[in-house]
């Protein structure tokens, strides 16, 4: 299975009516950034196919719009070059180019952010180690605006997108990913397709969504 084709369940009728967004769902848009878009230090495959998808998403009456961006010390702790332990080579390194939002991904101005990574010794996939540039964590921003349900999109499905979408179930959310507007660094995606659906999240499609405000 390559990257850019997961599978997909069944997406039934009743998903289909119940998935429109509106006032208390949020869509989360994960680390959408130079870095991991073809060219960048740490690209996934087909990084850029998802972002007309996501022009298409964030015009939708969600009630909160949120991005994440791994914002990192030179030196961080996930980098190879900077300890034994690291796995992957410098990205996102706080204030670059690289770390920078997707100039082709458009977001309106009220737009939120959330940053993660951000000390040198701390690391997180999950968009919920992050918080905004108060300080403010991702739960108590989506809580603040009267969010129960989020749907997710971005990169690495296998790693960031995941790791959010789980600690959303385990925040008692309903969460659901967009599996059209995320791209996975592994070749076979399955293994996170079920531990997502395992966990209770739905994955459907941009496609799935309010078929009628689309049109």
């Amino acid at each position: 299975m390559i990257s850019g084709s997961p599978s997909l369940p069944h997406t039934t009728p009743h998903h289909r009516m119940s998935l429109t967004p509106g006032p208390a769902d949020a869509l989360l848009i994960i680390d959408v950034q130079n870095d991991f878009l073809p060219g960048g230090a740490l690209a996934v495959p087909e990084g850029d196919a998802i972002l007309p998808v996501i022009r298409q998403l964030t015009p939708l009456p969600f009630g909160l719009i949120i991005t994440s961006q791994d914002w990192h010390p030179a030196q961080h702790v996930s980098f190879e070059t900077a300890t034994p332990a690291g796995l992957w080579p410098p990205h996102c390194v706080a204030g670059t180019q690289g770390a920078a939002l997707a100039a082709d991904m458009t977001v309106p101005a009220d737009t939120l952010a959330v940053f993660k990574g951000t000390q040198t010794d701390q690391d997180s996939y999950s968009a919920f180690g992050g918080a905004d540039a108060q300080g403010v964590s991702l739960a108590a921003l989506l809580q603040r605006h009267g969010i129960n349900r989020i749907f997710l999109c971005g990169l690495a499905l296998d790693y960031c997108v995941q790791a959010s979408a789980l600690d959303a179930r385990k925040a008692g959310l309903e969460t659901v990913v967009l599996t059209d507007a995320c791209r996975g660094i592994a070749h076979d995606l399955t293994p996170a397709l079920t531990a997502l659906r395992t966990a209770g999240v739905i994955l459907c499609t941009s496609q799935d969504l309010a078929p009628d405000i689309r049109n």
